[in-house]
């Protein structure tokens, strides 16, 4: 546990948190809470202090409103790290707000818990009397979902906002004030651009970044950092990926290809070279389950149920534990079998429906919910297919009168498929002979 610190001497403070703003005009992001009008503005103006979970990606600010909430109001600032403390921190947080409210001048306090979700169900119960007591406020920071990883009982007592990642404008920003406060060279527009698309919305990447190449600069004596001397100096770093640039498309492409062309082997490769680059593995989840319906579909339906249950997993156990999820799915979709049959059907219709007229459903298919609609005939004539033999009303109709059947779904022999398509044809040859 850490009460808020003293400032350090410039030249020892990181450029981090030396750049950290000191009032809301200087945050950089975050406008859909921080903006006029929004949620978490209002609650700094409001004059009173709420206890809440901050939720978003690493350096994307969260404790810098929780620090700036703090000066908001007045209040003392107790900082605890989940990942190295316990409750004894608690115990002295407790002590320290205690202390804060009864001395000659009374203040609030703030207690700030970095990585929230690495506390267990005891620590975090610990902090509930507390927080209902109003003894402290309670401000927690987590980069996991705290629908999984905090308890009902303390997220029931906490309003949770979501941050998001920084724009590149937004980093083009922070760039900017980095060069002013620390005199770097110039940085050519190439450099900033692959320092942005490497810092993936994080300022804290992109300043400890900075701060790594402004020491290499002055130890060269370079009048500007170019993009050639900037993969020089951090290398494997900046070269392995490059979000939203040509070489993360060709990567994500080689692993939807990998996995389509039952190559585990190589979908394992192509994986593991995006994560060690820097994909975010929820983005790289819901590619699975893309390929799980575009490319296997109902040959195995399983597929979809498995991506859907290994990004489940992943939101619950995080990186890295939670990737193994993800490479058990990806190799269940690489030896799976494909099909794109309802992928294709599904984009046949569509193109179908937007180039034709619009057809009126045929009478016998329309509910008659009222005695009028029955007297117009509606669902006069329908036959209910459960009481049918087979449960199937062999012979009846089912599109507009006068559209010939499109053939839209066309199962592949292969996986479960094989056996729709015996069962379609059952279906059509009963179809026949009833007419």
């Amino acid at each position: 546990m850490t009460l808020r610190p003293g400032a350090a001497p410039q030249g020892l403070t990181p450029l981090a948190e030396q750049l950290r703003p000191r009032t809301l005009g200087e945050v950089v992001g975050q406008r859909h809470l921080l903006g006029e009008g929004m949620a978490l503005r209002l609650a700094f103006e409001s004059g009173q202090p709420h206890s809440c979970i901050l939720w978003g990606p690493p350096g994307t600010g969260k404790t810098t409103i929780a620090r700036l909430m703090a000066d908001a109001f007045d209040a003392q600032f107790i900082t605890i790290s989940a990942v190295l403390g316990g409750v004894k921190d608690i115990r002295e947080a407790v002590e320290h707000a205690q202390a804060a409210r009864t001395g000659l001048v009374p203040r609030g306090t703030i207690v700030f818990v970095d990585e929230v979700h690495r506390f267990n169900k005891s620590q975090q119960d610990a902090f509930l009397p507390h927080v209902e007591s109003g003894l402290f406020t309670f401000i927690g920071a987590t980069t996991e979902n705290p629908s999984f990883e905090v308890n009902s009982a303390l997220l029931s007592r906490a309003a949770v906002y979501v941050l998001q990642p920084l724009a590149e404008d937004d980093l083009k920003q922070i760039v900017a004030r980095a060069s002013a406060e620390r005199s770097f060279p110039a940085i050519e527009k190439e450099a900033v651009e692959r320092l942005v698309a490497y810092a993936d919305g994080d300022a804290r990447r992109l300043l400890n970044t900075l701060e790594t190449l402004g020491v290499a600069a002055a130890r060269e004596q370079l009048a500007a950092i170019t993009d050639t001397w900037l993969l020089r100096v951090l290398g494997e770093r900046l070269r392995r990926y490059d979000k939203g640039g040509e070489q993360f498309y060709d990567t994500i492409s080689a692993l939807h290809k990998s996995v389509r062309g039952s190559d585990p082997d190589a979908a394992l490769y192509w994986f593991v070279r995006m994560l060690d680059g820097g994909a975010d593995p929820r983005y790289l989840a819901r590619r699975l389950i893309r390929m799980a319906t575009e490319d296997i579909g109902l040959a195995d339906p399983r597929a979809l149920r498995l991506a859907l249950d290994a990004a489940d997993v992943y939101e619950r156990l995080g990186s890295p534990e939670g990737e193994l999820a993800l490479a058990e799915c990806l190799v269940y979709l690489a030896v799976a079998p494909k099909s794109n049959a309802v992928y294709k059907a599904f984009n046949e219709a569509k193109a179908y429906v937007k180039k034709d007229g619009t057809r009126p459903v045929p009478m016998h298919l329309r509910n008659a919910p009222t005695q009028l609609m029955k007297d117009l005939e509606y669902g006069r004539g329908y036959r209910y297919a459960h009481d049918e033999a087979g449960g199937f009303a062999a012979g009846e109709t089912y599109l507009p009168e006068g559209m010939a059947p499109p053939g839209f779904y066309r199962p592949v022999p292969r996986g479960l498929e094989i056996r729709i398509a015996d069962k379609l044809d059952e279906l059509r040859r009963l179809n026949h002979q009833k007419s």
